[in-house]
């Protein structure tokens, strides 16, 4: 492991250590690890150009390609912070993510990009500290062309981007990620350089990514997983970075064919539907190697699955949250089969890990509580909300994550669920995920989303929304009388539907606010 770096020191670093060896592939862009590194080091020269100045925020707003990329470590080289915006946004909730930030360039797709005009979708908008849109393919009406914005940084001297970047500190802020907002307004986490790259360090030499490998970063760069675990660890381990802008599963199973992918991480939501898609066995998808899934609950089916029939080296269990850098446990390659499946890990080295009761106190091994994590990984806190950051990092350090999670005696924990997931029906905690994890494994669904919905009676009650395994019969009853037969009474879902997809956000994770809108509208 390397000294503390900055984010783009890295990229530069990987030019020295790599070479010719292929860093970025994005359709007929091929570029080397010295090429990716040369430019960073033009797109900072524009950025200067630009008069950005160190702690500015400019924003992100496109799908994965390479200029996503280049731009976001050219900003960050001369200081700037990342602001990365989610593609599903519509127009007035990236003009709520520019306000958040105080973003005073936006870079973003020109013209329609399938099938969305981002300039168009912010006319109107009020996003008042923003002063330029940058387009990064095709053109729009009052946006500057990504090509003539780094033809601009011709007038700068490659020596002064050098010198700038060489001032960025490991403790400099690299960037703002925001919160999903699946329940209320997102929240922008603001994180630094050193914290980010140590965090990923760690994480990439734990996974097993190693130089060579080709890496499909499916997940969107706006996201941790797609960012950090994503081109950031591809850039510490000599990986190539294969950018798809949108999940497909037709389009990612040719790519795997085609480009001989070895890593391939994702949601369980992720690889459920992979598993579950028709025409899987039409293609070849024995190059992958390597998986790392991150989420509340892994299924112990899906891990099994995943190496049995996509025949999968290693699968890597981890736990971790935006607040956390993206990580805070993982398994290794060493734990046994059973640790893997069961659990999503130990903490990384040099954080803590504890579960605590409702009053804030340690509880035992084996005994349910929220998990909370203090360490270098843990956030700077929410970008100009110090009343949420202090709600949120307690005055000894400890971030509350939300999570309710069990730690057995050798420290690896088991995350059960969300806090705000849990119901109550007729006093007995109801975790969703012990629910959905146990009508998975019996091989009927492709997927299962379990919410709790009110009851005038209990109070609250369990509906699942099912999506049924290909040729796999399934109604609500049929359901019911499973759960009735194999579980206590009070986790049996009242309520089923069975569906033909579940509503899920960019990183792959179901909306379950969207599931109970929609029960609401019914109600």
């Amino acid at each position: 492991m390397q000294g503390a770096r900055s984010i783009p020191q890295v990229a530069l670093d990987a030019g020295e250590r790599f070479g010719d060896a292929g860093a970025l592939e994005d359709g007929d862009v091929r570029l080397s690890f010295r090429e990716l590194a040369d430019a960073v080091v033009e797109s900072a020269r524009a950025f200067l150009a630009a008069g950005l100045e160190p702690g500015d925020r400019v924003a992100v707003w496109a799908p994965n390609v390479h200029e996503w990329i280049v731009a976001a470590l050219g900003l960050q080289a001369v200081g700037g912070v990342l602001a990365a915006v989610n593609t599903r946004l519509k127009g007035g909730e990236a003009a709520h993510a520019l306000r958040l930030s105080g973003a005073r360039l936006l870079f973003t797709m020109g013209g329609e990009f399938l099938g969305t005009d981002y300039v168009s979708a912010l006319a109107g908008q009020d996003t008042p500290d923003l002063e330029r849109i940058v387009t990064f393919r095709g053109a729009s009406d009052g946006a500057e062309r990504w090509e003539d914005f780094l033809a601009a940084g011709a007038a700068v001297a490659r020596e002064a981007a050098l010198t700038r970047l060489a001032g960025v500190a490991p403790d400099d802020v690299s960037d703002l990620i925001f919160t999903s907002g699946t329940t209320g307004d997102p929240k922008a986490v603001t994180t630094a350089h050193g914290q980010n790259v140590r965090t990923f360090e760690s994480w990439s030499e734990r996974v097993g990514l190693r130089e060579g490998d080709r890496y499909l970063i499916a997940m969107p760069f706006s996201h941790s997983f797609g960012y950090k675990a994503g081109f950031l660890a591809c850039l510490l381990r000599g990986a190539t970075i294969l950018p798809q802008a949108v999940f497909d599963l037709d389009v990612i199973f040719e790519r795997i064919a085609r480009d001989r992918v070895s890593m391939l991480p994702g949601s369980p939501a992720i690889y459920q539907s992979i598993l579950a898609h028709p025409e899987r066995g039409r293609h070849d998808l024995s190059s992958l190697r390597l998986a790392a899934i991150g989420g509340a609950a892994v299924p112990v089916e899906l891990v099994e699955r995943m190496r049995g029939e996509l025949g999968l080296d290693t699968v890597i269990t981890a736990y971790g949250l935006t607040e956390s850098c993206g990580v805070v446990t993982m398994c290794r390659p060493e734990d046994d089969p059973e640790t893997i499946a069961n659990t999503c890990g130990r903490a990384i080295p040099d954080v803590e890990v504890r579960c605590v009761d409702s009053d804030g106190k340690p509880v035992r091994a084996g005994e349910p509580g929220e998990v909370l994590a203090r360490g270098y990984n843990v956030m700077l806190g929410y970008f100009g909300n110090p009343e949420e950051t202090a709600r949120t990092i307690d005055a000894d350090g400890w971030l509350h994550t939300g999570d309710v999670g069990v730690l057995d005696e050798r420290g690896y924990l088991r995350i059960t669920d969300r806090i705000k997931d849990m119901y109550i029906m007729g006093g007995f905690n109801c975790y969703p995920a012990e629910i959905e994890n146990a009508l998975f494994g019996t091989g009927r669904f492709a997927q299962v989303a379990v919410i709790g919905i009110p009851d005038e009676r209990m109070g609250e009650v369990g509906m699942a929304f099912v999506v049924p395994a290909p040729e796999q019969p399934v109604t609500p009853e049929s359901v019911i009388g499973w759960c009735r037969e194999n579980m206590a009474n009070y986790k049996v879902p009242r309520r089923v539907a069975v569906v033909d997809a579940l509503p899920m956000n960019s990183t792959g994770k179901v909306q379950k606010n969207e599931l109970r809108r929609r029960v609401s509208d019914e109600s």
